[in-house]
């Protein structure tokens, strides 16, 4: 039967670097230009982070979301989901900033602290172009991404139930599924929740169909009718895992944050590209791609009119 799919384009992230793809967006302009580009091109929601315009480096600096945000905002009428993951470097503190300050439609929130390990990438490189990006590969083999039941209660609290924002609930394993239960099962969260299946993630669960069948396996056990997910696979395994996801019944996420080259094994140059190879799978499959206003519907958000203005 015919449905609506919601596409996630996740446009940047922390995890990849300047020299790893001359395609990666940096700057406010090219950002917002990569960002209205995967909305044109399907994307009803558009997961954001900021980088220093200079070199690159993940920033949860407010300044460096006003770069991008209001011409996105200005362009086109996706959904805009604004990262508190921010890095596994920065504190929550920092990470909550950019969502206090413009009070979003949505959030994304990991479900769980973790060991977040991007320090194998470094190893397919030498000629780096900063000094910022093997030092952060490397602090990931020392570091855990922090995100205690604390954390968590707080940014639902203040997010949530103060500014109204509705969550991407990110679960890289079976853990963060049990997690995001406890806190329906204590009254902090209603449905419908959104979970995204994150595999791939070197320290959450792999990027393999048996490990998606156990996530959703989970999710329906603890969440019952009250959930929709959407899957994400990191790199080579975007579009096979994300495939997988929609026959399932789910939605996807797609973007340079998660993978940087196409099915082919070449550079995307684009979000949009990544977006396009998607939503012609979605549409293959006998499907049709939700609009901002149709997933904004399906996740009862509260409205593009009530964001803050940068």
């Amino acid at each position: 039967m015919s449905r609506k799919v919601i596409i996630t384009s996740a446009i940047t992230g922390s995890i990849y670097t300047p020299t790893m793809s001359p395609y990666l967006p940096i700057t406010g302009e090219q950002i917002a230009e990569q960002s209205i580009g995967a909305a044109q091109a399907g994307a009803s929601i558009i997961h954001l982070h900021a980088r220093v315009p200079e070199n690159g480096k993940p920033s949860a600096e407010v300044e460096h979301f006003r770069g991008f945000i209001p011409q996105i905002a200005a362009n086109s009428d996706a959904v805009l989901n604004i990262s508190t993951g921010g890095s596994s470097l920065m504190s929550l503190e920092e990470r909550l900033r950019p969502a206090t300050a413009m009070e979003p439609e949505m959030c994304s929130l990991n479900m769980g602290s973790m060991n977040f390990g991007i320090f194998t990438l470094k190893r397919r490189y030498s000629n780096w172009k900063h000094e910022w990006e093997p030092e952060l590969l490397d602090a990931t083999k020392e570091r855990i991404f922090a995100n205690t039941y604390a954390d968590i209660e707080n940014t639902i609290c203040h997010l949530g139930h103060d500014l109204g924002a509705k969550f991407e609930f990110e679960c890289y394993d079976l853990s963060h599924i049990e997690t995001l239960a406890y806190f329906v099962r204590k009254g902090f969260l209603t449905g419908p929740l959104y979970v995204q299946f994150v595999l791939g993630v070197m320290g959450g669960a792999g990027a393999t169909p048996e490990n998606l069948m156990a996530m959703k396996s989970s999710a329906d056990r603890l969440l019952g009718d009250q959930y929709r997910f959407s899957v994400l696979a990191a790199g080579k395994h975007q579009m096979e895992l994300a495939t997988m996801g929609i026959v399932l019944g789910g939605h996807v996420r797609v973007g340079l944050e998660d993978s940087l080259t196409l099915p082919n094994g070449e550079f995307a140059k684009t979000n949009a590209e990544q977006v396009a190879t998607i939503r012609s799978i979605i549409e293959a499959l006998g499907h049709q791609v939700a609009t901002p206003d149709e997933a904004r519907e399906m996740l009862k958000l509260k409205g593009a009119n009530k964001v803050k203005s940068l």
